[in-house]
């Protein structure tokens, strides 16, 4: 296993997910870099939700330097979490709509097949029906 790294900046961790993305092996990333695979995960899932990949510190949140009715406007977080949540959604429902095209022409590709077999099968019905040539075998004996 590569020798662990107590820190890895923004730039670094995006890199890493494109690569992830982009089908490497995880395990092998994650061994590369000298960090656990769940890591990659917790990397992957913080940038769909939040947007990003800046360390998020433990314990109570800054002091917001807004006013009171600002705050209270507002449930705690929901301006952070929302255009990215927006951003997914969108994502989700462009795959959605690729996926349904899928289907739809695999149903196009299913009918097509099955009318050329009726045709096939119609064809070879006629071809043994009662005075009609058949087709003949090998004419070797």
């Amino acid at each position: 296993m590569a020798k662990r790294r107590k820190n890895i900046d923004e730039s670094q961790k995006l890199e890493l997910l494109q690569r992830m993305e982009a089908g490497e092996n995880v395990s092998k990333l994650a061994s590369e870099v000298g960090i656990s695979r769940q890591r990659l995960y917790e990397w992957r899932d913080q940038f769909r939700i939040h947007g990003s990949l800046k360390s998020r510190r433990r314990g109570r949140p800054p002091r917001s330097t807004a006013g009171r009715d600002e705050v209270s406007a507002q449930p705690h977080g929901t301006a952070n979490v929302q255009e990215p949540q927006e951003k997914a959604l969108t994502k989700a429902k462009r795959r959605i709509k690729e996926l349904e095209q899928k289907v739809g022409q695999q149903q196009l590709d299913l009918d097509f097949f099955r009318e050329a077999l009726r045709h096939f099968e119609e064809d070879r019905r006629l071809s043994n029906a009662p005075g009609e040539t058949r087709s003949s075998g090998s004419l070797k004996k």
